[in-house]
């Protein structure tokens, strides 16, 4: 009988790494269990293990599940794990087989649709994944994964950038809106999909950002702004988060959503915002030769282009 853990078995020492390295399958009672984790290695990525004969048929997932059937995801075919990685995570040592942090991102069972060589159907039930997909075989050894039926997450909004329109005062109802820097910097939306974004093609050191969210999407508002000799991004409005578009939310829910990310890095930070009274933001501002305060409306949605909700008041 073929041992369907041999080659598992060859990439690992279990003197040298904490993973599970049994001499045996070891099959669950139901036959159906299946496992989703968060791998931190290299680059980031997701494990999806299927229990099938004793042993967890697994596929490595770089972008995640899809959240919509009109995009497909790469898969790629990885060996058999044992069953006692249904509950696995830890750190594997640097320089070990799949060496980083991994976590358990869910876990559930699941139906078998249909199983082959080049196809396998099921529906997953667990608490963060759920729905049909199907796995397929391309040319050699790739493989997709496609979502069946509807998208489970709104679209990633395609929108221009919010901009202030200038005012010589600050609006006299101060109560309605909240006070910011005006930054002088580079605009720059950021949308994060699967641990990545466009955004570090440019800006490098974006891609630590990216990752830190794990599976969660988001797209960021801020500026590239110089401070001292830093180059560093500041945060401070949160257009899309976890699946749902928040353009039509008013400001003090998206900034509410924003510092609960609490964005702060080596080279990025959530602006910070202060409502009611613009004396004192102004005076910073001008103490620290900043071209003005940004008054927002708390009230307003995300309007892309010039909005008389955001007003550029001078220092």
């Amino acid at each position: 009988m073929a041992d369907k853990l041999e080659r598992y078995r060859s990439k690992r020492d279990p003197k040298r790494t904490p993973e599970p390295v049994p001499e045996a399958e070891s099959p669950s009672p139901d036959g159906n269990a299946f496992v989703i984790q968060e791998h931190h290695a290299r680059s980031l990525h997701w494990d999806l293990r299927l229990e099938r004969d004793g042993v967890l048929v697994s596929w490595a997932v770089p972008k995640g599940l899809p959240a919509d059937p009109d995009i497909n995801h790469l898969a790629v075919h990885t060996e058999n794990h044992p069953m006692e990685y249904l509950t696995f995570h830890g750190e594997i040592p640097k320089g070990e087989y799949g060496g980083g942090t991994m976590t358990v991102w869910d876990t559930g069972t699941y139906q078998t649709e249909k199983w082959s060589d080049r196809e396998v159907k099921v529906v997953l039930n667990g608490r963060r994944a759920s729905g049909r997909f199907v796995l397929f075989r391309t040319r050699g050894d790739n493989w997709m994964i496609h979502r069946m039926g509807s998208a489970v997450r709104d679209p990633f909004p395609e929108v221009e950038p919010m901009l202030p329109v200038e005012r010589a005062r600050p609006p006299k109802d101060a109560s309605s809106y909240a006070f910011e820097f005006a930054w002088g910097g580079r605009r720059l939306l950021v949308p994060i999909d699967g641990g990545r974004t466009d955004a570090a093609r440019e800006h490098p050191w974006l891609r630590g950002l990216a990752e830190s969210f794990g599976s969660r999407t988001a797209v960021l508002d801020g500026e590239v702004a110089t401070l001292g000799r830093a180059e560093i991004l500041v945060f401070y409005d949160l257009l899309y988060d976890d699946g749902r578009s928040l353009v039509e939310e008013p400001y003090s829910a998206r900034r509410a959503a924003l510092e609960s990310l609490d964005l702060n890095g080596a080279h990025w930070q959530t602006a910070p915002s202060w409502p009611g009274d613009p004396g004192p933001v102004r005076k910073a501002a001008r103490d620290q030769g900043l071209p003005g305060v940004i008054a927002k409306r708390l009230d307003s949605p995300y309007e892309p282009g010039p909005s008389s909700s955001w007003l550029f008041i001078p220092s």
